[in-house]
């Protein structure tokens, strides 16, 4: 393609930015990012948030290998200032499910096995060893099995994102913000299918030569297709506020994940918050067969809100692990949305008859923030090859979905819910606070 024809990239967020970095860094003058929201990171984009895993812990080495190439991205100057290699610790309770134990057992015996991760992986059997790589644990780890991986860590995603859109807009990239000129309403296509281009709420038409949508979990919005194998879902956030001594007592702390209860990471000295999330399959907001997020995610009855259940499995958390946290209140609660597929593949990949001029990344399924710094490549791969040859990553037929939709990837515990059925209980909240 001629790298000075028009390229509009749909979202800033961390897909959206990647693929901007890459496409400059290989010569590109003419990229436009659209993205809705006033700033960046946009509040409408999953990897706005405090911290992201990184890790390389995969039952399949596919996925193993690129985030350890995407883990040398993160130790770049660019990335290297919000990355942290605290290290991993991934359990079970004593009250796990056998699909939590059997995800765990899957996961460890792969990263004991390859030649990059072995040397760091430690079980953890007993609560000294726990207590061996996190001295911060008070709780009683009751039947608490697992391992520590010391290549792994977490990188700081609200700041990798502003850092990357600095970045870019100093190198020629234009981006246009906010809900007038930032927000895309409808795609453009020509008599043979072609996309020509988008069109923005304050009217405007802007012409592209290829247009890349990279709006997560809002991307059935304007190709209504991607929702038949890519729907929204949601997991809840929660924060405790914590005091500079709290902060400075697990500063260090490795990123923990409990299969069946959720994760946590050492809290982030900018703000004193200390983030958890609760592990499940999520929840889903379905109408008229396709999953949105709402238009307004964190406004009405879901703002600050949490389903009480979530709110449990993290209680219960910091109750085996640092039970001084354990009732104090929980602040800036949030469902989080993302792009998810059922077998949680990413799609990279051309829309079906569009002549190879308009683009889809999706997919990112929870456990795609991490490959941030290599990401773009692999569109620009697909760009320069003009076919998407990983099936892995191929734009995916309705007929080889299903009904229980994520259910079965294994390191998710439990059933995916529709986020209507949380209605109620988060009215009764809203009424609480009025």
């Amino acid at each position: 393609m001629d790298k000075t024809a028009p390229i509009a990239i749909l979202g800033g967020g961390a897909f959206g930015l990647s693929t901007a970095l890459h496409f400059v860094d290989a010569g590109y003058t003419n990229i436009t990012v659209f993205e809705r929201d006033e700033r960046i990171p946009s509040q409408y984009s999953a990897a706005a948030d405090l911290n992201k895993i990184v890790r390389a812990e995969y039952e399949d080495s596919f996925y193993t290998d690129l985030v350890l190439e995407a883990m040398e991205g993160w130790r770049t100057p660019l990335f290297g200032p919000y990355y942290h290699e605290t290290g991993y610790i991934v359990a079970t309770s004593g009250k796990a499910p056998q699909k939590a134990v059997n995800s765990l057992e899957k996961a460890l015996a792969s990263v004991s096995k390859h030649p990059t991760l072995k040397s760091g992986i430690k079980p953890l059997n007993t609560v000294k060893d726990f207590r061996d790589y996190a001295w911060q644990f008070s709780g009683p780890l009751n039947g608490f099995k697992g391992y520590f991986n010391r290549v792994a860590g977490y990188a700081h995603s609200g700041n990798a994102l502003r850092a990357v859109h600095l970045h870019c807009a100093s190198r020629g990239v234009r981006f246009l913000l906010g809900e007038k000129s930032g927000k895309v309403v409808s795609l453009r296509y020509d008599q043979t299918g072609r996309c020509s281009g988008i069109t923005t709420a304050d009217g405007v038409e802007h012409t592209a030569d290829m247009t890349i949508c990279a709006l997560g979990a809002f991307g059935a919005s304007l190709i209504p297709s991607l929702g038949k194998f890519a729907v929204a879902r949601c997991w809840s956030v929660a924060h405790v506020q914590l005091t500079e001594a709290e902060c400075d007592l697990l500063r260090g702390l490795p990123v923990t994940n409990v299969r069946d209860l959720g994760f946590f990471f050492e809290p982030d000295p900018a703000t004193r918050l200390f983030k958890l999330c609760p592990l499940g399959a999520g929840y889903t907001n379905t109408h008229g067969g396709t999953s949105l997020p709402p238009t307004n995610p964190n406004e009405g009855p879901l703002r600050d809100f949490i389903p009480l259940e979530d709110e449990l499995k993290l209680r219960q958390l910091l109750r085996e692990t640092l039970p001084w946290m354990a009732d104090r209140p929980f602040v800036d609660r949030k469902m989080c949305w993302f792009s998810d597929t059922q077998d949680s593949e990413y799609c990279i990949d051309f829309v079906p008859g569009t002549q190879n001029s308009l683009v889809v990344l999706s997919g990112d399924s929870g456990h795609g923030f991490k490959m941030m710094p290599t990401f773009g490549k692999w569109v620009l791969d697909l760009v320069n090859n003009g076919k998407q040859e990983l099936q892995r990553w191929q734009w995916k037929s309705p007929e080889k979905q299903n009904s229980n939709w994520g259910d079965a990837v294994s390191w998710r515990v439990g059933t995916a819910k529709e986020l209507s059925g949380l209605a109620a209980e988060s009215n009764k909240v809203l009424k609480a606070r009025l």
